[in-house]
């Protein structure tokens, strides 16, 4: 998008960008109405202990009691003591500056993000398969050419509208949609054909069309011999998932499996992706390594116009997870535990590589350990709202209010910052510099139209001035780690987006997400750059794989997974299956969203979707108000009867707070390998409320 200030405000105009070609979806036509919006944090808020009010207070005395209680948290418990929690909406150089503030600002482990909660499934597959994690290892134009196109647990429509385009010319250009999807969605009704599995069935949907590739003979034979590693323990183990035993699990129809296996086996350009639907699961990292595994075998990754990619959920969801907001990573997406890479980035941070921490534990486990006797006791969150987003809400905003110093930076009040002892107002994506990446891995330019209102500050400030502060307090005897002043510790860590993005260039320079050959100035030459991209004369890689994977002897990998029930099943007191998603008119955990005037009229408030035949033996009404409950909590909603969600199946959006909050009900059980929790399927009863 465009934006344009004049004397009646900011306006948003669209632009003619390669990936969208001019597309908005309303969130982005409607973005503007933010930037002054009454509700809009001016001031810091500083909580009174005497009466528990927040109270208007200047940045001094704001910034003076987040160091303060930082500092009797870790003088008390220790440097662990104190976590933070980041998103995927951050541009690179926050997420960069937040990874290195808690590592050798705070030197605490405790730092993780909300995109756990969105494409670490997806990554820890990608990274175990293929040996490196970019959502698409391809340009997304590919999509509009290819012959079959497979989307699982994808709703482009209502989640990512302006991606619609490509599935629009795919169509036009005589391709095959076929959607995967426990409800008859906006995308999946412009599909050729529409798989409608049980929800957290997939993994058996995919096991089942390789089995049937294997048996029809349409298994690239020379390019799994020539490019692969590990394949016939996989061929053994789908040998059991004869098509009718997928379809008793999944409720998927052998024809609509043999179908699908025809299509992606005969189609020529061929492209898989999967999203949040197939990746949100106690088992998210086995069920997309199984559609990973059904591409190997079919010999998509690498061949022009075909392979596997992941779609991202948030504004920044690829490069958000690349620079160290992860509690295992460090920038470049180098591993913390790999010595070599902590040597490199110590070098790059100017400390001793022993003083850098060990990996922290995933979002989850760090936010459920909020406030106990072996868990952090303070908690700084940058661009998040986890009282909405976390699955068991509830309990979860029971650990935020145990807390001895909680610290929100946000624009608006969420439900999160509401709870805080210190609120920080921070600037708008309109108003500064930074860059984010996109699903292809493109890194892109996002310019400051206006500078932030007065009184408001930008994180990177926020950032700044708490080390500088930290490093003031610091008990000589450990000076040396923090910085010896103030004004060092400033400059360890620059407000000036430009700066850090330099530092970051440097700390990422041969990791598997390099962005050492990445300029400013580049990107603006040539709407976006693509990592890895080692050297500023270099080229950058539009496309990976052509000729070898990102593993040590060049191959993937294939890996056997079977499936295995949801962590929680259905039972006589808990009788359906709940699942969970977005609307088009709503995003994330409503913060912004929800407080623009045509977004709110579109979609104001939470519903509960379910099949017209289940609704009438529970003797409920379209617009009755209802009732779902689970073993962790319950939520109300208005009824929406359709006849395109499962009989045994209810849905509802997550993003609205109070008595519609959806993940009240979700369960906190998680994937054991990303850390993934399992919002897209519990198990709930429902009744008229």
């Amino acid at each position: 998008m465009v934006l344009r200030e004049d004397d009646s405000g900011v306006t948003v105009h669209p632009r003619q960008f390669p990936t969208n070609r001019g597309g908005l979806c309303q969130k982005g036509w409607t973005a503007a109405e933010l930037l002054d919006h009454p509700e809009r944090l001016t001031t810091p808020l500083v909580r009174d202990p005497a009466t528990g009010e927040l109270h208007a207070a200047s940045w001094d005395d704001a910034l003076d009691r987040v160091v303060a209680g930082i500092r009797a948290v870790q003088d008390d418990a220790g440097r662990d003591a104190v976590a933070v929690f980041g998103g995927g909406g951050l541009t690179n150089e926050k997420a960069y500056a937040l990874g290195k503030f808690a590592r050798i600002g705070l030197r605490t482990r405790h730092i993780d993000y909300n995109g756990r909660f969105c494409m670490s499934s997806a990554a820890a597959a990608g990274m175990r398969a293929f040996g490196i994690d970019r959502g698409l290892p391809f340009p997304l134009a590919d999509l509009g050419r290819a012959d079959t196109l497979l989307l699982v647990g994808a709703n482009p429509a209502e989640t990512m509208p302006p991606l619609v385009r490509w599935l629009t010319e795919q169509r036009r250009n005589g391709g095959r949609l076929i959607v995967v999807d426990p409800r008859v969605t906006a995308t999946a009704r412009q599909a050729d054909l529409h798989l409608q599995p049980l929800p957290g069935t997939d993994l058996a949907v995919a096991n089942g069309l390789l089995h049937i590739a294997l048996t029809e003979g349409w298994v690239d034979r020379a390019y799994v011999a020539e490019r692969t590693a590990g394949f016939e323990a996989v061929r053994r183990s789908v040998a059991a998932w004869w098509p009718a035993r997928a379809e008793q699990l999944s409720g998927v129809p052998v024809a609509d499996l043999e179908a699908t296996a025809r299509a992606l086996g005969t189609g020529g350009r061929v492209v898989i992706l999967t999203a949040r639907g197939a990746e949100q699961h106690a088992k998210g990292v086995d069920t997309v390594t199984a559609y990973v595994n059904l591409a190997l075998a079919l010999g998509l990754p690498g061949r022009a116009g075909s392979g596997y990619g992941c779609l991202t959920g948030q504004g920044n969801g690829q490069g958000g997870r690349e620079h160290g907001q992860k509690a295992d990573q460090l920038p470049g997406y180098r591993r913390i535990d790999d010595p070599a890479a902590r040597e490199h980035v110590a070098g790059v941070w100017g400390v001793p590589a022993d003083e850098l921490p060990g990996p922290g534990v995933p979002a989850y486990q760090l936010l459920d350990s909020l406030g106990t006797p072996d868990g952090p006791r303070a908690l700084l969150v940058f661009g998040s709202n986890p009282v909405v987003s976390a699955p068991r809400a509830a309990r979860i905003e029971r650990r935020l209010r145990d807390l001895d110093l909680l610290v929100v930076a946000d624009l608006l009040l969420s439900e999160t910052a509401a709870l805080a002892d210190v609120v920080l107002p921070t600037a708008q994506w309109a108003e500064e510099d930074g860059t984010m990446t996109n699903l292809e891995g493109r890194v892109l330019r996002r310019r400051a139209l206006r500078p932030p209102p007065p009184g408001v500050r930008t994180d990177l400030a926020i950032i700044s001035d708490l080390a500088a502060r930290l490093a003031a307090t610091e008990a000589p005897a450990t000076e040396s780690a923090a910085g010896p002043a103030d004004s060092t510790a400033a400059a360890r860590f620059p407000a000036d987006p430009a700066a850090v993005f330099a530092e970051l260039r440097r700390a990422s320079a041969g990791g598997a997400a390099d962005y050492a050959g990445i300029s400013w100035a580049r990107i603006d030459a040539a709407d976006g750059v693509y990592w890895p991209c080692p050297a500023e004369d270099g080229p950058d890689t539009p496309r990976l794989f052509a000729d070898r994977f990102a593993t040590p002897d060049g191959r993937a990998r294939f890996h056997p997974v079977d499936h295995r029930p949801a962590a929680e099943e259905v039972c006589a007191t808990y009788p359906l299956h709940f699942t969970t998603g977005r609307v088009l008119a709503q995003y994330q955990s409503g913060t912004q969203t929800r407080r623009v005037a045509a977004l709110r009229r579109a979609a104001p408030e939470a519903f509960v979707e379910l099949h017209p035949d289940l609704a009438a033996r529970l003797g409920i009404d379209d617009g009755d108000p209802v009732r779902v409950t689970s073993r962790r909590g319950e939520f109300r909603a208005p009824a929406r009867l359709s006849a395109g969600i499962r009989p045994d199946t209810v849905f509802a959006p997550f993003h609205y707070a109070g008595p519609g909050r959806a993940n009240s009900v979700t369960n906190d059980a998680v994937d054991p390998i990303s850390g993934m929790p399992e919002f897209k399927i519990c198990a709930v009863r429902v009744e008229k409320a």
